[in-house]
């Protein structure tokens, strides 16, 4: 349940799996990345010509990687529904014409929504090489990008068996206590998923018990990589707009203070400060955004507590 004042947001079952569909299109970047955007259903075909159409594609031009998007509810069959669904898209997406398709897409929406375009601004992806880098990136093997209200067994077990990279995130929806037309969504907080194949798959490290998303600033306090009271800063140039320098100090809780608030994650923090600079950015990745006085952004300091391996 969820409380706000007197008014009380109970769990719910999304009514179609188009509703959550279109929850994930009207949201992306809250699951793949503020590096990503969205192409949406498209049909592929296999290589003898059976037609399939994920419910999406994401492609990450910050980590290069993308993804075939099928968003699912938990009461499907893993067995009847779910496994051949997504082995058709994998099969279909591996063919040089899907490739080509996606390619053109995501081309066109560069060049057609302003939003897109900035996302390879701000990585310095120059016009005449957004083809390539997109290229690129289609040609490495998708990431099988799971939406879904709930998780089952079956489903774990199912991801962890295919050769491909799986991640599966659980997405909840609330509706008011009556009055059921008001709605409101949970995403995974820092973009987590609740099972992730490639984390399962790392090298064993000394704190192989964490995981990279479960990693939080109290446990680089903790390892001394980060002292409570040290100043983090974040330097952000909005398009057509002044660069602005921020700083966030840590806080003994694990939060950051950053222009008169607290905030529970790098991320938030991050968003806040570029948002005050002007942006209308909705996600920002706060752990490559902030750094510290020697330049080292806290994804290379949550890196270092995560990839001592362990001596065999």
């Amino acid at each position: 349940m969820l409380i706000f004042k007197d008014t009380k947001f109970i769990k719910a079952p999304f009514d179609s799996e188009a509703e959550l569909e279109q929850v994930i299109v009207d949201n992306y970047e809250y699951l793949f990345g503020p590096t990503s955007f969205y192409l949406p259903k498209t049909k592929i075909k296999t290589a003898d010509g059976v037609g399939t159409i994920p419910d999406g594609f994401a492609i990450d031009i910050g980590l290069r990687k993308w993804y075939l998007v099928e968003a699912e509810l938990m009461h499907h069959s893993v067995w009847s529904h779910i496994a051949p669904q997504v082995t058709k898209q994998i099969l279909a997406s591996q063919q040089s014409i899907t490739k080509r398709t996606l390619v053109d897409l995501a081309v066109e929406q560069y060049q057609s929504d302003a939003y897109t375009k900035e996302k390879f601004d701000d990585l310095n992806i120059a016009a005449i090489n957004v083809r390539q880098v997109l290229g690129d990136i289609l040609e490495t093997e998708p990431v099988i990008g799971v939406p879904i209200d709930g998780v089952t067994n079956d489903l774990r077990d199912w991801a962890r068996t295919l050769k491909y990279k799986v991640k599966l995130w659980v997405v909840s929806k609330f509706v008011e206590f009556n009055k059921p037309t008001n709605i409101v969504f949970e995403f995974p907080e820092e973009f987590k998923p609740e099972l992730d194949t490639e984390e399962e798959s790392k090298p064993l490290s000394i704190n192989n018990d964490i995981a990279q998303y479960y990693v939080e600033l109290n446990d680089l306090v903790a390892a001394n990589l980060l002292a409570i009271g040290e100043i983090i800063t974040m330097v952000y140039k909005p398009r057509n707009g002044q660069q602005k320098k921020y700083e966030a100090i840590v806080l003994e809780d694990g939060s950051l203070e950053l222009l008169g608030q607290q905030f529970s994650s790098p991320s938030y923090a991050a968003l806040a400060g570029i948002q005050n600079a002007g942006s209308d950015r909705k996600t920002v990745n706060g752990w490559t955004s902030w750094k510290n006085n020697q330049n080292k952004s806290l994804a290379d300091l949550r890196e270092k507590l995560l990839n001592t391996a362990v001596i065999q």
